[in-house]
């Protein structure tokens, strides 16, 4: 979200054909762990102590790619934040400008949030853990949050310049309004365990989008097969 799409792939393209160093690699292996602890037990859970003995590593040698366990907490939520955009915004870029892109980014919004429903979601742990304290791990934690936002605005705006929400759209409150829904869906699916919360999400992007609306444009509709007899006769 930081950057552009191809300046993105390219340096992907770039390292893909620049093995990481032993240190590096090492580095990468210890991040993603905590990446996958943090996910469960919230960056404040995480320790070197603990991390080592994932790794089966001692703690020296985890604390010397790091040098303190706030950095190791900093450096799980940019890596969280890279995978995010890899998943969420980037693919969303090949969509036409306006409310489909708007629509892509919702949508891959809410495959990762399926997923994160079971594993936890940073952003959000995050926040409940270091809302009222201040330093270098908040400030990361909300400089992603705000990237991604200022992302979701953008496209909105985007979407209003294509004639495809009302003019006198309030980018800021759409957005508001988008990011609701994926706390909303947090809350009912992951802690009230409710079933049908995907489908309330989804629907209610659309009254969002229709709400907002200019010129009618309709989501993307799948390829319908025509059903066997067995299915034709079970419905």
């Amino acid at each position: 979200m930081s950057t552009t799409p191809t300046a993105r792939r390219s340096r992907a393209d770039t390292s893909a054909h620049k093995p990481l160093q032993k240190g590096q690699q090492t580095k990468a292996a210890i991040v993603d762990a905590a990446l996958g602890l943090a996910t469960q037990i919230g960056l404040e859970g995480l320790s070197i102590g603990a991390l080592a003995e994932v790794m089966q590593m001692s703690k020296s040698g985890v604390f010397a790619h790091f040098g303190s366990r706030e950095e190791l907490q900093i450096s799980v939520v940019r890596e969280y934040h890279a995978r995010f955009e890899e998943e969420v915004f980037y693919p969303a870029i090949d969509a036409p400008r306006g409310l489909p892109r708007l629509r892509s980014l919702f949508d891959n919004w809410m495959k990762r949030t399926s997923v994160e429903i079971d594993s936890g979601c940073i952003y959000i742990s995050g926040a409940v853990e270091f809302d009222d304290r201040p330093g270098p791990v908040r400030d990361a934690l909300a400089s992603s949050v705000n990237t991604w936002l200022s992302a979701m605005r953008r496209a909105v705006e985007i979407a209003i310049e294509e004639g495809h929400l009302a003019p006198d759209t309030d980018a800021v409150q759409m957005a508001f309004e988008i990011h609701a829904l994926i706390l909303a869906l947090h809350y009912e699916a992951r802690f009230l365990r409710s079933p049908d919360s995907a489908g309330r999400a989804v629907r209610a992007f659309e009254n969002i989008v229709t709400r907002f609306g200019s010129t009618p444009v309709p989501a993307p509709r799948k390829t319908v097969t025509k059903p066997s007899g067995a299915a034709r006769a079970q419905g």
